[in-house]
């Protein structure tokens, strides 16, 4: 019967290594290799172990290893030489070929055992191998896309939320360089800011849960903060449990949205002080979506009476079926320009207006901008001069020719010359100065306040160009106002 306690012989190591998973690879002092279980000789791709070599001298001409980042080893680096030096390594990675061959085939996470006998040095030193060739290429498989992956991402361990690498895309989007960041605590950085849940969302990465998508600042190198969406998965093809954080950089469509609605809100303050009348409507539905201040004057219409509502609901135009052909015409070529219609106010007071209109996008939506330039004036000033022209053309005996064909190409064309546009009231004051009247006597016949008719003469010059009452007087009459006819 074997004694327990004594110490054991190598067929009493080789037994032990035979039931081994790990492989094992036994040397003595000298560096002779004794003996190597089948899980070894698996690990190096051969069945005896003389294909191991009979030294470390031999299994170095054999064998080429390189460290776990594919630097070369140089043999004194070798994992069988160092345990002959009495080094230990309780854990290192080896990659390991077959001498002569370029591509790795097996990877080893090696560590040494000594094994002393009698008490005094060691008598057998053993080189204890594991295959970790699978989780090092995934690891690799891992690295090659996580480095080449454009997103932002970040690997944090999870036994103590450190983080422990950026990606290019990471690194490009925050500023950060990877010393900046590898070992840093992921809370202590504080890149997380503006969390929904922030106690929610620090419970889940803790306990190393998946992560839904959801918005929030990221602390960038520079101290200020990008809005991102980030999302978080556990992975286990690292050394440790991680959780692989991707971001996606919604800055930039943050900026756009702010640009968007400052310019928004300056088109909006054009809109609103334009001088001609505007409307915009959706596209969907014809709905009234804004007026501007020019329109609710010429119409009537207020923002309540007319926000919401259609042009037929509100009985805009005269006639719908020339609402409708404008519509047509619209859709038709995405614009209309300078189409005579007829409107009508909130009183159903008629207008003569010259409408254009241009689709546009304003909030986000398809909509129409229209245009209403209001010419009820100019068209009533047209038919006087008609009526003048005709009912003086009726005896135009006593005319000389010349003046009688400057008649007709006033009445035949239409004038280079802008129409000047008189109010009513402007108009019967300026005949009242054709005739002769002065200030007091206008005001006096017109009942109004000396002040006001002042104002309206003021007018009157202006838009005329005058500067003396005999211009303005001059003007009227060859138009045919006052008693005093030309």
């Amino acid at each position: 019967m074997s004694d327990p306690a004594a110490p054991p012989t190598l067929r009493h190591l080789e037994q032990l290594m035979a039931q081994l998973l790990d492989g094992v690879i036994l040397i003595d002092p000298t560096g002779v290799i004794l003996r190597a279980n089948a899980a070894a000789l698996k690990m190096h791709g051969i069945d005896r172990i003389e294909d191991l070599g009979p030294t470390a001298e031999a299994y170095a001409e054999r064998f080429t290893l390189r460290s776990a980042n594919g630097h070369l080893l140089k043999r004194r680096e070798y994992p069988l030489f160092r345990l002959l030096a009495g080094e230990g390594f309780p854990d290192e990675t080896v990659q390991v070929a077959a001498s002569g061959e370029d591509e790795v085939r097996w990877v080893h996470e090696v560590r040494d055992v000594t094994m002393d006998v009698d008490g005094g040095d060691a008598d057998y030193l053993a080189l204890v191998l594991s295959d970790v060739s699978a989780r090092f290429n995934a690891e690799r498989r891992f690295k090659a896309m996580f480095d080449a992956n454009p997103a932002p991402a970040l690997v944090v361990r999870l036994r103590d939320l450190r983080i422990v690498q950026g990606n290019p895309g990471f690194l490009d989007l925050t500023g950060f360089s990877q010393e900046q960041l590898a070992g840093k605590s992921l809370f202590g950085l504080d890149l997380l800011r503006g969390l929904a849940d922030p106690t929610g969302t620090r419970t889940r990465i803790e306990q190393g849960k998946v992560l839904p998508q959801q918005e929030t600042e990221l602390l960038v190198a520079d101290g200020t903060q990008r809005l991102v969406l980030f999302a978080g998965q556990p992975i286990d093809v690292t050394e440790e449990d991680a959780l692989l954080l991707t971001f996606a950089d919604l800055q930039p469509r943050r900026e756009a949205e702010i640009a968007l609605q400052a310019s928004e809100r300056h088109l909006l303050a054009v809109f609103e002080m334009a001088p001609v009348a505007m409307v915009v409507t959706r596209h969907a539905d014809h709905r009234i979506s804004r007026v501007n201040a020019a329109f609710r004057s010429l119409t009537g219409y207020t923002n309540d009476s007319a926000l919401g509502k259609t042009a037929d609901e509100l009985a805009l135009w005269e006639t719908s079926s020339e609402r409708a052909a404008a519509e047509a015409a619209l859709n038709a070529a995405g614009s209309l320009l300078q189409q005579e219609v007829r409107l009508l106010t909130r009183g159903h007071d008629p207008l003569d207006c010259v409408v254009s209109a241009q689709t546009v996008d304003m909030d986000q939506h398809p909509c129409v901008l229209w245009v209403y330039q209001d010419v009820t004036e100019r068209r009533r000033s047209e038919v006087e001069l008609a009526a003048a022209i005709d009912e003086v053309m009726k005896d135009a005996s006593w005319l000389s020719r010349s003046i009688l064909d400057k008649l007709a190409t006033l009445r035949s064309t239409t004038p280079t010359a802008p129409a000047i546009e008189l109010s009513p009231r402007e108009r019967e004051v300026l005949g009242l100065i054709c005739d002769d009247l002065d200030d007091s006597a206008i005001a006096e016949r017109l009942n109004l306040s000396r002040n006001t008719v002042r104002n309206h003469v003021a007018r009157i010059y202006a838009k005329l160009g005058v500067s003396r009452r005999s211009g303005a007087v001059v003007w009227g009459r060859e138009r045919g106002l006052g008693s005093h006819r030309l």
